[in-house]
């Protein structure tokens, strides 16, 4: 379930960049936001299966909060519950992917209501009353035969094949005297986990992986184009495709042990991540 509902959320968030949506600010900004609450939602449900995975990503990912000047080791222990990752930890956790998916309905709403106010965006960039057809029926039986196909495909995936997109490491119990020789989060996060391990410095490494993400809302104040869309921009078309690219590369790179070559193929990918958006 949350492999298919990033796989819809990058997609999205691909398709607002080819097409220049992020240039409607508000809805482009609350946007982000709902990308982090998500992150974070996916993170803490991660860590709720307590198999050795779960254990050790909740290890790694949280003591990064240490990095933080001054407050870093209280935050950890607060998170944590203790002086390391235990039932207590689990306990929050739980109670967070409880929560914070109230959170990301307010902010929905919140992005819907900025997205009614400007209306959607189009392919061309244009925006020409004449052209306009109601949202229903031409649209909504549209989305309603994509909600079906995605969850024809959900359910096929949960029924036949549940542990199919699941870490082998994760069917082992937790075991905090046994660490796994390749730790490494969901496939979701493998890009910015990449962007993180490229740092050599931990501070340095936790900034760029919030620079990451943090760096779409720099993406409207960088557009000087008068062509909302990549439409008619062949030059921005191939600046966009080699993003998608370098983020696959990101993606695999992830996945792989911290050892040469993967290590400068990481630090030569993250560079022209961020220079790609610059």
């Amino acid at each position: 379930g949350a492999s298919f509902f990033f796989i819809c959320i990058y997609m999205h968030i691909g398709r607002g960049l080819y097409y220049g949506s992020y240039l409607y600010k508000e809805t482009w900004t609350i946007g982000v936001v709902l990308l982090l609450l998500v992150m974070m939602t996916a993170f803490v449900g991660y860590v709720l299966p307590w198999g050795q995975m779960s254990f050790w990503g909740a290890t790694v990912i949280t003591n990064l909060l240490a990095a933080v000047p001054y407050v870093g080791g209280t935050l950890v222990q607060w998170i944590w519950g203790g002086f390391s990752v235990d039932n207590a930890t689990l306990t929050r956790f739980f109670a967070f992917h409880f929560l914070l998916p109230f959170v990301i309905l307010a902010a929905t709403m919140l992005h819907l209501l900025f997205l009614h106010e400007t209306g959607s965006n189009n392919p061309a960039g244009l925006n020409s009353d004449a052209d306009k057809i109601p949202f229903h029926p031409y649209f909504s039986y549209k989305d309603l035969l994509g909600f079906a196909l995605m969850l024809l495909a959900l359910a096929s995936l949960a029924l036949f094949s549940p542990n199919y997109l699941g870490d082998p490491d994760n069917f082992i119990p937790a075991n905090p005297l046994v660490t796994p020789p390749h730790i490494k989060p969901e496939w979701y996060f493998l890009f910015a986990y990449a962007i993180l391990r490229s740092i050599p410095n931990k501070l340095g490494g936790v900034l760029a992986l919030l620079a990451s993400i943090l760096v779409l809302l720099l993406v409207p104040l960088l557009h000087t184009s008068k062509q909302r869309s990549l439409t008619f921009r062949p030059v921005s078309q191939f600046l966009f495709w080699a993003l998608v690219a370098d983020v696959l590369i990101l993606t695999w790179i992830g996945g792989m042990p911290v050892e040469h070559p993967y290590i400068i193929i990481g630090q030569i990918a993250s560079l022209i991540y961020f220079t790609i958006f610059l």
